[in-house]
């Protein structure tokens, strides 16, 4: 299970790589126009467009990363597959279809299904759309059939298998979802411990998109607390109105760009550079814009001791702010933005407060992370397991000549033109299909530095070079085109 969440999470590093730039793109529309939220500005309402249009599909872009990276080839049609499934369940458990299939009119659905539509249900579609590629991608169907064989048969099959699933969580999902709901109305009267408990779950049902059950009771009139709301309009009573808001600030300004900080300095020496690169936008994205779905993503599968002491850090910030009444209000997310804008609500109560407890929360996040992560050789980003599929080298200079010599060398050793059929690539490796084994010079092949040959059939042969074979294969296809 470990060793499946890992991969699990390294699979999710695609789509979350892109999220911190549509964050900002979001956050900047957002602070420019945020009464209109871009009807009143026309750069702002294209930024906010740009960026929502991939925050908003956050699920299709997990169910198709979590299928790719999860099949055992990471092959493009897992990931068709992956987006077959999640467009399977989301359609048969929308709110329209619950009504046709139930005869309830739509207004009268249980709300749980307009909630279908999140990261969970797609890691979960990408899940099932990995699993029906390993098990029936090399299947062998009767002549007649045959042209639904193999892969084609993969999108068949997880589409079956996403509507027993449906029917599943037509049962389960409401359930849930509703004892949240209810859950969240129980605790909405303990004040301070309960803006804490209500912090730690918010942040621990991130994965499985439950916490918007969460939210609608304490932001907005579920129950008639809509802090929110009240917050803005600056109702209600000062230093309690905003207090469901206010702990989010330390934790999203300060304390996660901390842990982003402890990651890239406990990250291996030779993935310094790549890891510094997605924690330093995905960090900026969590202080400037409050959107920390690329950070919380990165290492919640990777390492869940670390999400749950992330929760649980959450909870406490939120109990600390709401104790001493320190409050302040977001209509976007927890950022710098919303912190400015907020500062200018009468109902808010010594917001300055927020910025103390978030250079402490920061220091905490970074101790606390660089221990666990050094303890228990937590998988976090640039700390997974190598193996012949994920090696990575330290390339240097990474100019088109340097993948050009190793291009070279690596043709000439497959036999050049007389032998080279095809050449593909996947993450790691080139995919050769060679006319005869025998052309092949593995030695010279070897000597060019990859990592590693693996012969697959008798005229099947991958070349392991590394994260770069993008650049090495374009430039075989080169030569091979020039030839």
């Amino acid at each position: 299970m470990k060793k499946y969440l890992q991969r699990l999470g390294a699979s999710l590093m695609l789509p979350v790589a892109v999220l911190p730039a549509a964050a900002i793109l979001m956050g900047i529309g957002y602070w420019i126009d945020h009464d209109g939220w871009g009807a009143g500005n026309a750069l702002a309402a294209f930024l906010i467009k740009a960026g929502s249009a991939i925050l908003d599909n956050i699920p299709i872009l997990f169910a198709t990363g979590a299928a790719y990276g999860l099949s055992k080839e990471k092959d493009g049609s897992a990931a068709i597959s992956g987006l077959v499934a999640f467009l399977v369940v989301t359609t048969m458990l929308s709110t329209g279809s619950v009504s046709l299939l139930t005869g309830v009119d739509v207004e009268n659905v249980d709300p749980a299904f307009g909630k279908i539509n999140n990261a969970f249900i797609g890691i979960l579609s990408g899940m099932v759309a990995a699993a029906m590629y390993n098990r029936f991608s090399k299947v062998k169907l009767p002549d007649f059939l045959a042209f639904f064989s193999g892969k084609r048969l993969v999108p068949i099959m997880s589409a079956v298998a996403m509507l027993v699933t449906s029917g599943v969580l037509f049962f389960v999902w409401p359930v849930v979802y509703g004892a949240l709901v209810a859950f969240g109305e129980g605790i909405s009267s303990l004040e301070a411990f309960g803006a804490g408990i209500y912090g730690f779950f918010n942040r621990l049902l991130i994965p499985t998109g439950l916490h918007h059950a969460l939210n609608a009771v304490f932001w907005f009139d579920t129950v008639g607390i809509n802090d929110i709301g009240n917050f803005w309009s600056s109702k209600g009573e000062k230093g309690v109105t905003g207090m469901y808001q206010a702990g989010f600030f330390p934790i999203m300004m300060f304390g996660l760009p901390a842990a982003a900080l402890a990651m890239y300095h406990t990250a291996k020496t030779k993935r310094k550079k790549q890891t510094a690169s997605l924690m330093l936008a995905a960090g900026f994205a969590s202080f400037f814009t409050g959107v920390t779905e690329p950070l919380e993503f990165a290492f919640m599968f990777l390492a869940p001791l670390l999400y749950v002491v992330h929760a649980l850090l959450t909870g406490l910030s939120l109990f600390i702010a709401a104790t001493f009444q320190w409050t302040a209000g977001f209509g976007f997310s927890a950022g710098l933005i919303d912190f400015f804008l907020s500062l200018r609500i009468p109902i808010a109560n010594m917001p300055l407060m927020l910025l103390l407890q978030g250079l402490v929360f920061a220091i905490i996040y970074y101790v606390l992370f660089r221990f666990l992560i050094t303890k228990f050789d937590l998988k976090t980003p640039g700390r997974e397991d190598e193996t012949d599929e994920e090696a990575t080298e330290d390339l240097g200079d990474t100019t088109n000549n340097k993948f050009y010599d190793m291009a070279v060398k690596i043709y000439d050793g497959l036999g050049g033109d007389d032998n080279v059929v095809s050449v593909d690539n996947c993450a790691t490796r080139l995919r050769v299909e060679v006319a005869n084994m025998d052309k092949v010079d593995q030695k010279k092949i070897k000597a060019t530095g990859v990592h590693g040959i693996n012969v697959v059939g008798s005229q099947s042969i991958q070349v392991i070079v590394g994260p770069s074979v993008q650049f090495v294969a374009d430039e075989v296809n080169k030569i091979r085109k020039d030839r």
